[in-house]
């Protein structure tokens, strides 16, 4: 998961009132069903920057004397500036598999229909599942889970279309490619023929 939208999720967080950092990491969880693989760590570490930032402050500690923090003006001005600016998917070349397919679109030695069969088996599995907690979301409790569930169904539908594509792509790629030719066609064919047995080279 990008740095970037573990930022503004969390500062999103703060609108409904202060928290303190284990809290932030459990609705966090909560409201993404778990799909955002996000330490411990790394949430304080992202809400020590949105401090530095002014974007959140310090306000008191709770009845057990955990510190919170709450969200300050230039935070939430800069929270409604992330709404209405439209995201722009820097990290999608580095997908990991997208680079694993077009590795192995350009190695001979690797059967690109196992590797893109391995990945279709994967991607509908995963497509099962959350089809599944779709159809049991309810959308009046949780709307912020429901709609996360549809991005990631649209998602992994809009991935076995393009499994399909790639697959199709690199085999009609290898079958129609021309055979290399056995010389250049600048060399006569009895020159690039090697020398008969027993007789020497000049």
């Amino acid at each position: 998961m990008q740095r970037n939208a573990v930022r503004w999720g969390l500062l999103a967080l703060f609108v409904d009132g202060p928290k303190y950092g284990y809290q932030l990491r459990t609705e966090l969880d909560t409201r993404t069903g778990g799909s955002w693989a996000v330490n411990v760590g790394q949430i304080y570490t992202t809400l020590d920057r949105l401090v530095r930032d002014g974007f959140v402050a310090t306000a008191g500690t709770d009845a057990q004397g955990r510190e919170r923090y709450a969200l300050t003006e230039p935070g939430r001005l800069a929270l409604a500036d992330w709404y209405l600016t439209p995201v722009t998917e820097t990290e999608r070349p580095r997908n990991e598999l997208a680079i694993k397919l077009a590795m192995a679109a350009q190695d001979p030695g690797v059967d690109i229909t196992i590797v893109v069969q391995q990945q279709r088996t994967e991607s509908m599995r995963q497509l099962r599942d959350y089809t599944d907690l779709r159809r049991q979301a309810n959308e009046d409790v949780d709307l912020t889970w429901s709609l996360f569930l549809d991005h990631l169904i649209f998602a992994l539908e809009g991935e076995l279309r393009w499994l399909d594509q790639v697959e199709a792509t690199v085999q009609r790629r290898r079958y129609t490619r021309p055979a290399p030719a056995s010389a250049p066609a600048s060399i006569p064919a009895e020159a690039a023929e090697p020398a008969e047995s027993g007789q020497a080279r000049r």
